[in-house]
């Protein structure tokens, strides 16, 4: 059995809820002989990419997708890059608002996704899924976590990538778009 970890987050913003777990909530368990295990992140900086981190080795993950929510986007978006910064218009859930400061101390700027991002995307659209790929995943938790995991997992075997969802979309469409791009990736 290989292992898959899907991250989501906690709502933020005193939102009672979060896409990214609306979404996540409605996946299987299991695709193929791949077992999904589902982990919910804190609106933290630098909480967040060390939940998940800590998750992925624990349980030996071979893919790690995280998933945010993203205010403003109409379509599921696959994001290309993580950036070494953290910049943040709002507090997070600790109320810490950092400017300008790195994710990793010493990491390199950016770090692209290593799951097949435009393959995927090309895929998926031609389904007729809403499904885009995105150059930014910002510079709040969701990139934050995005570029630690890339950082962490760098030149290993672990496929890591993010996707954020309509904040406030559909989210059962939200997550037929994750099903099908988790299959997409453990085909």
């Amino acid at each position: 059995m290989k292992t898959v970890l899907i991250t989501c987050f906690e709502p933020f913003e005193n939102r009672p809820t979060n896409a990214s777990t609306e979404a996540v909530r409605q996946l299987p368990d299991r695709i193929g002989q791949w077992d999904i295990r589902k982990l919910q992140l804190p609106v933290v900086y630098g909480q967040a990419p060390q939940k998940a981190i800590v998750c992925a080795k624990e349980i030996g993950a071979e893919l790690i997708l995280c998933v945010g929510e993203a205010g403003g986007r109409e379509d599921v978006t696959v994001e290309q890059i993580g950036i070494n910064l953290r910049a943040a218009r709002i507090a997070d859930n600790a109320g810490r608002q950092p400017e300008n400061e790195p994710c990793v101390t010493g990491g390199a700027d950016g770090l692209f996704a290593t799951i097949p991002v435009a393959d995927a995307v090309k895929t998926l659209q031609k389904e007729g899924l809403p499904v885009r790929v995105s150059y930014t995943a910002g510079t709040f938790i969701c990139n934050d976590v995005l570029y630690s995991v890339l950082h962490t997992f760098a030149g290993t075997d672990i496929r890591c990538g993010f996707v954020h969802v309509p904040a406030y979309g559909d989210t059962a469409l939200s997550a037929a778009c994750l099903l099908r791009l988790l299959q997409y990736l453990t085909d």
